[in-house]
């Protein structure tokens, strides 16, 4: 790993921690000796990504990252377009929903609209969505060609849960149906007594950017229920594809159809 991607994935790392952290603790949690460590966060805050608090010499995330991420969000307005529909959504269905995007090799959650009952699913901002183990992952696979779903089928499958899908076989059949029924549904894949359902939103060649998502307590779900929050996320989805880039999913299916035949 060269230099540019270990100072990168230290910043990754520091900015999934729920805490700010001292550093021995970005050290270890990195997999990287002291100086070098201390080497890249000296850089780092240099240029704002990273700063040290000066009561008690700990990192945390800088303003730069901010900064970056709002010119991306004015050039590539994603999150403000898709926003009022996850609220609608949260407001149709009473559960929390969730919104992911697609960038550098990993779906994550970017926004998050909770729902108001006291017994409601929490989800942290930039949580990671393995393809296998969230509902949001098989979605997002499942839109996208298959060679990638290949490729996630035969790569590692870390169990989350007792009930993780860990088996090549039972992660294809998943696919399958959630190529079927344009929803995807995961039963406590990641997390023990959450159940989801989730629709990828796609551009206008039909490739997913990235996912909506309705997370609810187990208890409150039912077969009746799991097709209701399925369909609606999926017309949520359909929703923000069209008002993001101008296309309806009739066009993107044709789009589609003539990329897998040409």
């Amino acid at each position: 790993m060269g230099t540019i991607s270990k100072a990168l994935t230290l910043l990754d790392t520091l900015s999934l921690m729920d805490r700010d952290a001292g550093l021995t603790e970005v050290a270890v949690a990195c997999g990287l000796d002291k100086a070098t460590t201390r080497r890249f966060l000296v850089e780092l805050e240099k240029h704002g990504f990273v700063e040290q608090l000066p009561d008690n010499r700990k990192y945390r995330l800088g303003s730069a990252p901010v900064r970056l991420g709002r010119i991306r969000e004015a050039r590539y307005p994603f999150l403000k377009t898709a926003i009022p529909f996850v609220r609608q959504l949260m407001e149709d269905c009473g559960e929390t929903v969730h919104l992911s995007e697609y960038s550098g090799g990993r779906l994550s959650t970017v926004y998050v609209e909770d729902s108001t009952k006291a017994h409601r699913v929490f989800i942290a901002i930039g949580t990671l969505l393995p393809f296998h183990a969230t509902a949001s992952g098989l979605a997002f696979i499942a839109a996208c060609p298959d060679k990638d779903v290949d490729a996630a089928a035969t790569g590692p499958m870390p169990a989350f849960t007792n009930y993780t899908t860990c088996d090549e076989a039972s992660f294809r059949k998943a696919i399958e149906q959630t190529r079927t029924d344009g929803y995807s549904i995961n039963r406590q894949g990641m997390e023990a007594g959450v159940f989801s359902t989730s629709a990828a939103i796609s551009d206008p060649k039909a490739r997913p950017i990235g996912c909506i998502t309705v997370a609810a307590p187990l208890v409150r779900t039912d077969a009746a229920r799991i097709r209701q929050h399925g369909l609606a996320a999926a017309a949520a989805a359909r929703r923000i594809s069209e008002a993001f880039f101008g296309v309806d999913r009739k066009e993107q299916a044709a789009l589609q159809r003539g990329r897998e035949t040409g």
